[in-house]
């Protein structure tokens, strides 16, 4: 019952997902744009603390709930913590209202034919099986596109298909995140071979299934309307891919049925130096803008 709840808010509620999945790598540099240097911590298990103190004090915080936030990306590390002695995932789903989904990467493989797809995932049943067990809703898998080259291009489509089918087969929701690379100079021409490839890979979804998308916020308005239209697509999100949050909201806005899983975006003007009232002030003002340039269209 709590997985079709989950899905009808995904399916139909005004909103966006948070993205407070920052990986290994991307740690320090969140950290460090929350006031948090890196001389603060001496080891990994330190920074990953000092991480999931930043994202509980997010959760926590009366403007982070189900009316404007309809779902939030956890890393792995931050599903198998705790919020006030609950587990994360039910804390967000039960105390929030929030539809928890969990990254499952584990990082870019070296770039080919322009591309970079996602490093092997081994364990990657077993780790469906814990978010299972651990009542996560959906996951999400990032790969990128740095160039408008059809092989490599077909590659990871193909490569997100397929690792979205294995997420299918434990009964979660996938979402695929082919990201192209904003700053690539033929970013609108790439977005159009993207668009072909997905559209054909659709056909691989195991009838009476979905997926979700997870896109570059592209630079012809409303191109992934056919994405967001189709049966087998249950939303279509966009990242914010490097964009302040003021440029990400005012290009999200023009695209109609696109909703933000924004990440830095989100974080932005935050820091660990303000007092609660401060912090919740600041995440209430970027929580409202997202919220309003995902229902904009």
């Amino acid at each position: 019952m709590t997985n079709e709840a989950m899905a009808k808010q995904m399916s139909e509620k005004d909103g966006f997902i948070a993205a407070l999945d920052q990986s290994g790598g991307s740690t320090p540099k969140a950290l460090k744009l929350y006031g948090v240097p890196e001389d603060a911590y001496s080891n990994d298990e330190e920074m990953f603390a000092e991480i999931h103190e930043m994202r509980a004090r997010i959760i926590k915080s009366p403007a982070f709930s189900g009316d404007k936030v309809i779902g939030a990306i956890l890393f792995e590390r931050t599903m198998d913590g705790e919020i006030d002695g609950v587990p994360t995932a039910d804390y967000l789903w039960r105390k929030c209202g929030i539809v928890p989904f969990l990254k499952i990467d584990k990082g870019l493989a070296d770039e080919q034919d322009g591309v970079q797809l996602m490093k092997p995932m081994p364990d990657l049943d077993a780790l469906l099986e814990r978010a299972r067990a651990k009542n996560i809703f959906g996951t999400k898998e990032r790969s990128v596109i740095n160039a408008s080259n059809e092989k490599g291009i077909e590659a990871i489509v193909a490569q997100q298909f397929e690792i979205g089918k294995q997420v299918l087969s434990h009964g979660l929701m996938p979402i695929l995140e082919p990201e192209v690379n904003i700053k690539i100079a033929d970013k609108a021409e790439t977005e159009d071979m993207l668009l072909a490839t997905i559209r054909k890979h659709l056909a691989d979804v195991p009838e009476g299934e979905k997926i979700m998308l997870k896109l570059s916020i592209p630079t012809k308005a409303n191109i992934y309307k056919p994405l967001i239209e189709d049966p087998r697509v249950m939303r279509v999100v966009a990242l914010s891919g490097g964009y302040s949050r003021d440029e990400a909201n005012a290009l999200l806005s023009k695209n109609e049925g696109m909703i933000a899983s924004f990440s830095r975006a989100l974080t932005e003007g935050m820091s660990k130096g303000q007092s609660d009232d401060e912090f919740n002030a600041a995440l209430d003002s970027a929580i409202d803008s997202i919220y309003q340039a995902s229902r904009a269209a």
